[in-house]
Order: C-alpha cells, then structure tokens, then sequence
C-alpha cells in the first residue's frame, strides 16, 4: 500500500565550510540522521561544491553545499527544517518537494547513476489501447 501522506524531498543544504573540512565524514554524518530522526529516508546523500558565498552568512565566507534527496511524511517537515535551524554545522537549509515524475532521475543523478530511460513508442507495452482509425 502507498502510503499517500509521503512525499520525497530535495533538500539542499550549505553547511560550514571551515567544519566540514575539518570533519568531513561527521559533519555529513548529521544530515541523515536527522532525516532519520524526523522519521524519513535517505534515497541519495552527497557533496554538491565547496564555494565562496555570494554574501557573507553569519560571518562565513565559504560553505559547504550538500545535496539530499529524502521521503519523508508531509507532516514532518516542518520537524526537519526546525531540526536544520538547531545545527550548527548548517547554515542554510531549502527543502522542496520533488514532483514525482521526476524522482527517479533526480535521484540516479544524485547517486551518479545513468537514468532511467523513458520508454518508447518502439517498445512493446507503450499505447496499449490502439486507436482505430475509420474511414469517412
């Protein structure tokens, strides 16, 4: 059963430059677990660029930006942004909902997979009901 109230996520985040280099593998270490704490899943986790800010954020020049694609309940995102505000190791946080016709290639790109390929008018199975075409 599809749990309806579910949705995935795009979630990017620019986290502390200065302790991410220090600590790269805990401070990424957070990000899912705080997905998990607010009861969702991590589908795709990773370093995205490391670049100077277009402005200074709470005295950073430089951050951090990570990419995470996660499902989680409608109902607990709120949860999850407010847990975002509360780490220090985040210093900025976006999160929006994927639409869902796009979640699998999203995601193989973010996990450096080739994606999904649609299928084809070619390939059995596509347009199944045939139209009939009458004459006039």
């Amino acid at each position: 059963m599809i749990d309806l109230t579910s949705n995935v996520y795009e979630c990017m985040f620019i986290l502390d430059a200065n302790r991410y280099a220090r600590d790269p593998s805990g401070v990424a270490a957070q990000i899912p677990r705080m997905v998990e704490s607010c009861g969702g899943e991590v589908l795709a986790s990773r370093l995205w660029n490391e670049q100077r800010l277009a402005y200074p954020i709470e005295g950073h020049r430089k951050g951090a930006y990570w990419l995470t694609y996660f499902r989680m309940e409608t109902d607990r995102v709120v949860e999850f942004n407010r847990a975002c505000q509360l780490n220090d190791n985040v210093l900025r946080n976006l999160t929006l909902k994927v639409e869902p016709r796009l979640v699998d290639t999203l995601v193989a790109h973010a996990r450096g997979e080739a994606p999904p390929r649609p299928r084809t008018t070619a390939e059995p199975g596509f347009g199944d009901a045939e139209e009939e075409i009458g004459e006039e």
